[in-house]
């Protein structure tokens, strides 16, 4: 995904998975470039329409001289076995996980050494871009080759995204708390449904807003950001941890309060 005055140079990208995330990209990108996508699942023509996606094959797809793996982590190693035998030479590969030492370790290995490799996380999803990606934020992991800065220009000036530009580890050390604490909480609180909605306070408001955001994700996202996630395990635990202290706290005597001392009467 080169900046503006290399497009013509790659003028379709190609998406693997037309999922939620897939037609997102497509909703995004389709102003910049054409796209064409392969995804399995039946039904997905008239999405396809709406974005001007053609609907093809998975080597054609794969033949594109930028390819987005936009499928869920625990899949991403069957699909990286797959499109690697297509894959034009100098092309570039993107995925879009929610975890990024995994996905750039599968492709590192599984990719031809003649393709670039960015891992990428857009650090939002349907619900959170429905009015706009403008101003979201994008982490960006330089694996192999020398497109990464290019892209991110293209990223900033294109698309308006705030772009981070990190490495794999420090993405998922950061993530594990900023994305694994968020779904955990959402998690909990939709099985505590139904929430009050009449007598409430804005931050609950806000807490609420943040649930809605996350809550309809796949189950793949939950799966991948609390399992695929090497740190998540750790900031689960001292979480569970804390908030068990504050129980028994909680669930013991009131502290009594403290009689004033004669200097203080």
């Amino acid at each position: 995904m080169p900046d503006g005055s290399h497009i013509h140079e790659t003028p379709v990208i190609g998406i693997i998975g037309f999922g939620a995330f897939g037609q997102l990209i497509a909703r995004c990108l389709s102003p910049h470039f054409r796209m064409c996508a392969y995804d399995p699942a039946p039904g997905l023509q008239p999405m396809a329409d709406r974005y001007g996606v053609a609907l093809a094959g998975l080597e054609r797809v794969a033949c594109c001289p930028v390819v987005v793996l936009a499928v869920p982590v625990g899949r991403l190693e069957a699909v990286v076995a797959a499109v690697a035998p297509h894959l034009r030479p100098g092309a570039l590969v993107l995925d879009v996980g929610s975890v990024k030492m995994a996905p750039a370790e599968i492709m590192a290995r599984g990719l031809p050494g003649h393709v670039d490799i960015v891992a990428t996380h857009p650090l939002f999803g349907p619900q959170s871009a429905r009015d706009g990606i403008s101003g979201l934020k994008i982490a960006l992991c330089p694996v192999r080759g020398r497109r990464c800065r290019r892209l991110a220009a293209f990223l900033r000036g294109r698309l308006g995204l705030d772009v981070v530009m990190t490495t794999p580890e420090d993405h998922d050390r950061e993530a594990a708390t900023v994305q694994g604490l968020t779904h955990l909480i959402a998690k909990v609180l939709s099985q505590m449904e139904p929430l009050p909605a009449r007598m409430t306070t804005r931050s609950f408001d806000l807490l609420v807003a943040a649930v809605a955001m996350v809550r309809d994700d796949a189950p793949e996202v939950f799966e991948a950001i609390e399992r695929a996630n090497p740190y998540s395990p750790h900031v689960r635990r001292r979480f569970f941890a804390l908030a068990s202290a504050l129980d028994a706290e909680l669930a013991g005597d009131p502290p009594r309060a403290r009689s004033p001392s004669k200097a203080e009467a």
